[in-house]
């Protein structure tokens, strides 16, 4: 099994879409009919015996990324402790590098260095994001107030 650092990605159509498409019903429709059930055994469809039990939240991360596959998605599934290079987060963000080294530079994203190389944490560039993002949605309102106030 990979370390707990380490992001784990499926490509686009590395899981049969058909497949997914099934599971995720079957998923959905035991969440929906069993609202209440914190912990989900999982039987084997043939024999039944010594269930695999699984927490509700890890079914519903589950059931999101066969919905992605169905979809022919790749996924990645990335712990919020992990800690990306400066061309992996600049992929997330899809931006260069360059403008995720002024970032870091400018003090928007905490970072560590290691030897020459900088280390973002995951949690830390998904906060800048949210960030960004919140930003963004304020100076859409304010253009849209302004454009309402002069009749534009």
């Amino acid at each position: 099994m990979a370390g707990p650092q380490t992001a784990k990605r499926a490509e686009p159509g590395a899981i049969d879409p058909e497949i997914a498409a099934r599971a995720v019903r079957r998923i959905k429709d035991y969440l929906m009919t069993h609202p209440d059930e914190d912990l989900i055994s999982v039987l084997d469809e043939i024999d039944g015996n010594d269930p695999l039990v699984l927490p509700r939240e890890a079914v519903t991360l589950l059931a999101f990324i066969l919905v992605q596959a169905a979809e022919g998605r790749g996924v990645s599934v990335v712990p919020a402790h992990a800690e990306l290079t400066t061309q992996q987060a600049a992929d997330m963000l899809n931006v260069s590098r360059p403008y995720i080294v002024g970032l870091l530079e400018a003090g928007d994203i905490p970072f560590r260095s290691v030897g020459r190389h900088r280390r973002i944490r995951f949690d830390d560039l998904e906060a800048y994001q949210q960030r960004s993002e919140a930003k963004s949605r304020t100076a859409a309102d304010e253009i849209t107030r302004l454009g309402q106030e002069f009749g534009i």
